[in-house]
């Protein structure tokens, strides 16, 4: 199985350049499913329905979302019906979503995505850890799932490295979002599982995360709000996580990390195309 995340859309910047993409992507690496976060998709605070619908009609088999994932009102009522959105699974019991969803791939297979939320430096919610075990042992790889790819919504990369080994062998691919800055630790963990620390943003490089920096530079210069923040505009550069899956053990056997435009150094899953 051929798998592609993408990180954190963030803005008009992000989402159009995923959107506009991700057609190509699926034909040029023959993609059997597709995973995108788009917690800061819209104005770089939450999703809207129209976003969600225009990246499901390019080709997102699933969308992921965090700590933004409602600040967008009216997702509390929309995230109802597409089984497709996923907010993060260790929210408060009656939250409205879902946290993990079973897909089925374009090569038949199926697929269990799951959106888990950190708590070091964030919200206290229920145990991500817990959350996840308790999932994954309802619906076990190769039992029930094809593949299993966890989105790990977090903060430290402590927290990260962390599930990443408490998972490693019974899951696909762990890959963290939120930091919105790609790690150069890709790699297939020894009991078979892909893991990246943070996979990036779709969005502008040249700013604070993806926000226009003269907010930000404020802030940290003053500690004083003056003004929203406002995503950057201009060449976004998409960054996401290639991941091929066995289809006997539905574990990683070779991991790629994706960046392609803006102002990154490019890289690509070549094996893919050779």
């Amino acid at each position: 199985m051929r798998l592609l995340f993408l990180g954190d859309l963030v803005g008009r910047s992000g989402r159009s350049a995923a959107i506009e993409a991700l057609p190509g992507l699926r034909q040029r690496y023959n993609l059997d499913f597709v995973v995108v976060n788009a917690e800061n998709a819209a104005g770089g605070f939450g999703i809207t329905e129209s976003i969600l619908v225009d990246l499901l009609d390019a080709g997102a088999d699933a969308v992921t979302l965090g700590n933004h994932a409602f600040d967008q009102r009216d997702a509390l009522v929309f995230i109802e019906r597409h089984p497709q959105l996923l907010r993060p699974l260790n929210f408060p019991s009656g939250t409205p979503g879902r946290g993990a969803g079973l897909f089925k791939a374009r090569s038949g297979q199926t697929v269990l995505v799951i959106n888990a939320q950190g708590r070091v430096f964030m919200q206290q919610l229920d145990c991500p850890f817990r959350a996840i075990d308790h999932e994954i042992t309802s619906c076990q790889l190769k039992r029930d799932a094809d593949a299993i790819f966890i989105d790990f919504h977090a903060e430290a990369t402590s927290e990260k490295q962390a599930l990443g080994s408490f998972l490693d062998g019974r899951v696909s691919t762990v890959v963290g979002t939120h930091t919105h800055v790609p790690t150069a630790d890709e790699r297939v963990l020894p009991g078979g599982t892909a893991y990246m620390s943070d996979v990036g943003m779709c969005g502008v490089y040249n700013s604070v995360l993806g926000m226009k920096p003269a907010e930000p530079v404020n802030r940290f210069l003053t500690s004083i709000s003056s003004e929203r923040f406002e995503p950057e505009t201009g060449s976004a550069t998409l960054c996401g996580l290639a991941v091929e899956i066995d289809d006997v053990t539905g574990h990683a056997t070779r991991v790629k990390a994706l960046r392609l435009g803006g102002e990154l150094s490019p890289t690509e899953p070549l094996f893919w195309v050779e």
